[in-house]
């Protein structure tokens, strides 16, 4: 049975307890060997079973057993439970009735002290007011003979009781009593001057506790606020040694601040008083110094040091915004901002707009001597507008054309300067400005950029520029107006990016936000009319070198050569020297423009370029030969076209290609060519007028083709 108990070890499985029995079990655990004894495992089990059920039988006993005993013990603890709370109930009367007498008792004794003290109250004040008596009768006399009065010591004592005399040397008729209250009132005011000189000297050796027992005396007095002020006073000596006077200035805030609550009852007050006198004495003096010396004198540093001064001493109002000195914290600390900038801030913006406007035609004029170059006036007025409407309309130079010699007189350097100078305007003016004159000072430094950035720069390197265009029909002219386009452009984007990025912040939520836009529209829109003037004629000078280079390297044997059989180059001179000049061209807009501009400006050419070819190939007669040199010009011309990347350009030359057909196809087809893909849709008359450029065009046998 002990085996058996070993086989019941947690945890238990049924399977794994009848394997563990058959492999105990001699005969029992080979699984069908030789050694299996079925009979003797069956007997082996049916023993085994026998043993549990006496186990079970036994194991049953004993949990009744225990089950008695738990009834019996429970019965008892139950027993045992109530007669507890039977004790704990009694307990509790008893608890409640020592409560109620304890409360009776207490309320008998507060009766017992409101009476006390309804005797003892008047009891002391009349003690009190015997004392005072006693003080005043020896003010009256003339003698002080107390020792609170003659022991140094006692200064404390002193102070009250001369205190309250005072006060009641005020109530007292001035004609019977002069006497007494003139003692009084000296003695009041010497305990007074001892006080502070107590706390002057406390303040000195830095024992915090005497300070703070004289103030608290002081604080009944007339002189507290003096006591305040030597307490100010004293704790500025010595911060004020470094060049930095607002970093010494909100250092010694932060160590007072500390300090300040140890040592008077309303700390709040004493340190905004501190504040008080660090802007009104120090800062004040500070700022005055440093802007009176350059006032008149040089503007630039002036307002270099006014930016300088008012965002360090808004920086330190910052700083100081984190101490408790009372309610408005903000106000207070504003108007003492206010006091200290109040005349400069006045003026500010003219004072600006001033040196802005002397800045700004300084750069100018170095420029322009640099380049030793003598500003021409720009006209205006009726004659003027006149002529650029003539100028306009008809692309007729008016007036002489200036040689400037590739100088486009804009500057990015200059443009760079006058941006600067501007954003460091911008940046003063969003700081030293009165929000409600925040939009319109803006405005004002805005428009001093578009007069010299815009007006007196690059309007005037256009009018230069276009004056310099030279005619249609100038040889070998230079022209430069391209580069001039190419840098208004660069000049744009950082004009419109300062807008954007300086500008629109200082005006985005005011009605001058709707005035600057239209300002900026206006003159972009005045600029690019005569960038397109001038794009439009610089075109016109392209396509005149070309017909110049035509002139004179094209001749009219080039297309009927006296030997037919005997032609050996490919294209003519005329076309190789064009095509080299079109493409220099069509490098130079790309260079000069971006985006669609590149685009446009490159179809007007390219449809002036066709128009001149086409017009060219009008004026000359076509033999066989002559027809097939045409039509490889053409398409040497059509293989330029493809640099412009315009399917528009393209197109026509590969139409005029097309048309150079007519030069060569035999009479019989001609029908034939003309009906096809690329012909097809063109007029007749154009169609007719290339064949007739054919010298057999006069045969009866190709006009009857043709009709």
């Amino acid at each position: 049975m002990a085996a058996a108990a070993e086989l019941f070890e947690e945890p238990f499985v049924a399977d794994e307890y009848i394997e563990r029995l058959a492999w105990r079990t001699p005969g029992g655990g080979s699984r069908g060997g030789e050694a299996f004894d079925p009979k003797r495992l069956l007997e082996e089990f049916v023993n085994h079973i026998q043993e549990l059920q006496v186990m079970d039988e036994r194991i049953q006993r004993k949990v009744e057993k225990l089950e008695q005993q738990c009834q019996k013990e429970a019965k008892e603890f139950a027993k045992k439970v109530q007669e507890l709370q039977k004790s704990n109930q009694v307990a509790f009367q008893h608890f409640q009735e020592l409560d109620e007498h304890i409360s009776y008792v207490a309320t008998k004794v507060c009766h017992l002290g409101d009476q006390l003290e309804g005797v003892n109250t008047p009891r002391q004040r009349a003690v009190e007011a015997q004392k005072l008596m006693k003080y005043f009768n020896e003010f009256l006399d003339g003698e002080l003979k107390s020792d609170v009065f003659t022991n140094s010591e006692k200064i404390k004592e002193a102070a009250d009781i001369i205190q309250k005399l005072h006060l009641i040397a005020q109530e007292l008729p001035f004609d019977r009593f002069s006497e007494v209250k003139s003692k009084i009132a000296s003695k009041y005011h010497d305990l007074e001057c001892q006080l502070i000189q107590e706390f002057t000297s406390a303040q000195r050796r830095g024992e915090i506790s005497r300070m703070r027992e004289v103030a608290a005396v002081l604080l009944h007095f007339k002189g507290y606020s003096h006591c305040v002020d030597v307490y100010i006073k004293q704790c500025q000596e010595g911060a004020f040694l470094r060049n930095d006077v607002f970093e010494d200035a909100a250092i010694l805030c932060q160590r007072v601040n500390k300090q300040v609550g140890e040592v008077f009852s309303n700390p709040e007050t004493v340190l905004a008083k501190l504040i008080q006198n660090i802007f009104e004495v120090k800062l004040q003096i500070y700022v005055k110094d440093q802007l009176e010396e350059h006032r008149k004198s040089d503007a630039e540093q002036y307002l270099k040091n006014l930016y300088d001064l008012y965002t360090r001493t808004t920086n330190l109002s910052s700083k100081l915004m984190e101490f408790n000195l009372g309610t408005d914290k903000q106000t207070f600390l504003s108007k003492l901002i206010k006091s200290i900038f109040i005349s400069y801030l006045e003026n500010y913006i003219e004072v600006e707009i001033g040196y802005l406007k002397s800045r700004s035609a300084m750069i100018l004029q170095r420029y322009y001597d640099s380049k030793n170059h003598q500003k021409r006036s720009i006209g205006t007025g009726g004659i003027q507008d006149l002529k650029e409407r003539i100028r306009q309309r008809t692309n007729l130079p008016l007036g002489p054309s200036i040689d400037t010699h590739g100088e486009t007189f804009l500057s990015q350097e200059v443009v760079v300067n006058l941006l600067q100078e501007t954003k460091q305007a911008f940046e003063r003016c969003h700081r030293l400005s009165d929000p409600s004159d925040l939009p319109k000072n803006a405005f004002r430094i805005f428009s001093m950029l578009v007069e010299f950035l815009c007006t007196e720069h690059i309007d005037y390197a256009l009018e230069t520029g276009l004056a310099g265009i030279p005619s249609s029909d100038s040889k070998n002219a230079n022209l430069y107006f391209l580069d001039v386009v190419h840098q208004a452009n660069t000049i744009f984007h950082l004009f419109d990016k300062q807008f954007n990025d300086h500008l629109m912040p200082l005006i985005s939520s005011s009605p001058k936000l709707s005035e600057c836009l239209q300002k900026k529209k206006d003159i972009i829109e005045q600029m690019e009319v005569k960038l397109d003037m001038g794009i439009d004629r610089t075109l016109n000078c392209m396509i005149g070198q070309m017909k110049h280079i035509l002139a004179a390297e094209q001749k009219k044997t080039d297309f009927k050569p006296e030997d037919e059989n005997n032609v050996l180059i490919q294209y003519t001179n005329a076309c190789v020297k064009v095509c080299s000049y079109v493409r220099k061209q069509v490098e130079k807009i790309r260079n000069s423009m971006d985006g669609k501009n590149v685009d446009t400006v490159l179809m007007e050419l390219g449809v002036r370029f066709h128009r001149l070819i086409y017009e060219h190939l009008q004026q000359y007669s076509y033999s066989c030969m002559g027809g097939m040199l045409a039509i490889c010009d053409v398409a040497e011309y059509r293989k330029c076209a493809k640099d412009f990347k315009i399917a528009l350009v393209l197109q026509l030359f590969d139409t005029l290609h097309a048309l150079c057909n007519l030069l060569v196809v035999a009479p019989d087809n001609l029908k034939q060519v003309c009906s096809g893909e690329q012909l097809a849709n063109l007029d007749k008359n154009i169609l007719h007028s290339f064949v007739q450029l054919r010298v057999d065009y006069r045969s009866a046998r190709l006009a009857r083709h043709f009709s």
